[in-house]
């Protein structure tokens, strides 16, 4: 009788056991290798969208560059005329000075037409002057002020004369007046309100308006404005009314009422110009004091941060909403972050014919 042959039970289940392993492997191959080059395409789909990004900033900023560069050129060829308007007046000056010099010499009695020659003369070195200094101030490097005629009156280059018969003072009360740069704006913003309110830059910003109002003439009417995400005035329920410079009781009670204000909030022109639209008459000279690029328009943001072409937009919106012919004079406080701030409120001021000053520490 045959004899059975037996079966080893270990052999078979070890040829099962590396099987299984050996496919376990591959298929771990498979799935790593597949996570890797799924991960390697999402990679790349967000560098080839920063790319992107950055191409379009770049474009926006050179476009920025030219017209600012194109500016730079209008002001080279302001100044030649200017200078050519000097050397003429210049030389109708030593004309006069030698007719009255003949008439003096053959000892003409003509009182009346040396008196007119010699009013002439005073005129005629008086726009000398003033055509002088404004060369002189365009090629000085690091001149603030920016000198134009406003309907109020003449904006000088060695100070910033307050003129005009309705005076609008527009202040920045949002939160980026507490400090000058970003970190320090977030500490000071989760202080108590007292130090808020003591904040060496808010305080500048208040005896700059304490600057102006005891500048302004005597007979003006003013009103002043404290704008953030909202606008309003330091004295409530006079929105639309003009106050009179002569009223101890108006110039006293808005600069209280700018000393009670604390900063807070977005930056938002449209409502501050929108509410000097609504001035009866219009006023004939504005002063803006700011300290960067708006960060909101009329209603509050979708998204909590915004890029420097954002800004820049809501800033060229809201000049729509500016008072026709109201000369706007821009007082820039300093601000890290904003680049395009200095350039494009300078373009304000020269487009509406006021001035523009990005004072030192110590002013006012």
């Amino acid at each position: 009788m045959a004899r059975k042959r037996e079966t080893n039970i270990f052999s078979l289940s070890f040829l099962d056991i590396m099987s299984c392993g050996f496919g376990a492997v591959i298929l771990i191959y498979i799935i790593i290798n597949h996570a890797t080059v799924t991960t390697s395409q999402e990679l790349n789909a967000q560098l080839m969208a920063e790319v992107k990004k950055f191409e379009i900033e770049v474009k926006e900023e050179t476009a920025n560059l030219i017209i600012l560069r194109n500016t730079a050129e209008d002001q080279e060829d302001e100044i030649v005329t200017t200078e050519q308007l000097a050397i003429e007046v210049i030389n109708t000056i030593r004309q006069l000075e030698s007719e009255i010099a003949n008439l003096q010499q053959d000892g003409a009695s003509q009182d009346i037409s040396i008196e007119e020659l010699k009013s002439e003369l005073r005129e005629l070195e008086e726009q000398a002057a003033n055509l002088e200094g404004s060369v002189a101030a365009d090629e000085t490097a690091g001149r603030a002020l920016r000198s134009v005629v406003g309907e109020g009156d003449r904006q000088y280059l060695t100070g910033m004369k307050v003129g005009g018969q309705h005076i609008l003072i527009l202040l920045d009360s949002s939160a980026s007046m507490l400090d000058k740069t970003i970190v320090n704006i977030i500490r000071r913003r989760n202080m108590s309100d007292d130090q808020k309110l003591a904040s060496k830059k808010w305080q500048r910003a208040i005896k700059t308006v304490e600057w102006i109002t005891a500048n302004m003439p005597k007979d003006a009417n003013f009103q002043l404005f404290t704008f953030n995400a909202e606008a309003e005035p330091t004295i409530p329920g006079t929105d639309a009314d003009w106050l009179r410079a002569t009223e101890r009781a108006d110039t006293d009670g808005s600069i209280e009422g700018i000393k009670k204000t604390i900063p807070q909030g977005g930056t938002s022109l449209h409502n501050a110009f929108a509410l000097a639209a609504q001035m009866e008459p219009q006023p004939d000279n504005i002063f803006l004091i700011v300290d960067g690029l708006p960060t909101m328009g009329i209603e509050p943001p979708r998204k909590s941060t915004i890029n420097n072409s954002g800004r820049v937009e809501l800033f060229t919106s809201a000049l729509k909403l500016l008072p026709n012919e109201s000369p706007v004079n821009v007082i820039l406080f300093p601000m890290e972050g904003d680049p395009m701030a200095a350039p494009s409120y300078w373009r304000l001021a020269q487009i509406t014919g006021g001035s523009f000053l990005a004072p030192p520490e110590d002013w006012p």
